[in-house]
């Protein structure tokens, strides 16, 4: 039953997701492959369409799949699934905050976490980079993305070399947007 499978799939990712959402979607994307909800390409323009809606990523994600297979319950299931972990783990640490934080123990383990963490998101974006340049799985180059890419980098960094200011989030996305229809509507 895909409301089980939903419900199951999401509460792994839920409670094995540590720093954030960009962290967690290596672990979605496994949990969505593994379950033939959907393909590499999908999951890429699932990942897309995640970081140019409001809302944490993760949540998005889980809608977005939930909504996919199981319509708007199996959206609700995945949903509350993916959130219900980080809930109550939060409203313990609540709870327990002044002796959890205090435990060597627990610094040791959370400092420990974060080079993991900074890790495991470098490769994901790496991942999306050779994934949007048609370097995998193929192993050929799609040189007007790669272009796209090395020209969004370029807008990026500079702006931030010679405004003193790295360009707003949302003037990038409109930037990316706009090159990306011209660039795409021109090739077809």
């Amino acid at each position: 039953m895909i409301y089980l499978d939903l419900l199951l799939g999401f509460l792994e990712v839920g409670l094995f997701s540590f720093g954030g959402g960009y962290a967690a979607i290596p672990l979605i994307r496994d949990v969505v492959l593994s379950r033939g909800w959907l393909d590499d390409e999908a999951i890429t323009y699932m990942i897309a369409v995640s970081e140019s809606t409001p809302g944490p990523i993760m949540v998005n994600m889980a809608t977005y799949v939930g909504s996919v297979k199981g319509g708007a319950l199996g959206a609700v299931i995945a949903t509350t699934a993916v959130v219900l972990p980080a809930f109550a783990i939060i409203i313990l640490i609540m709870v327990l905050l002044k002796k959890f934080m205090q435990n060597k123990f627990v610094k040791a383990a959370m400092d420990g976490l974060k080079p993991c963490i900074i890790g495991i998101i470098l490769s994901t974006g790496l991942f999306m980079i050779a994934n949007n340049v048609g370097i995998l799985p193929s192993f050929s180059v799609n040189l007007l993305t790669l272009c796209l890419t090395a020209g969004l980098a370029v807008v990026y960094f500079g702006s931030r070399i010679f405004m003193k200011k790295g360009l707003s989030p949302i003037a990038l996305i409109l930037i990316s947007a706009v090159v990306g229809i011209v660039a795409y509507g021109v090739k077809q």
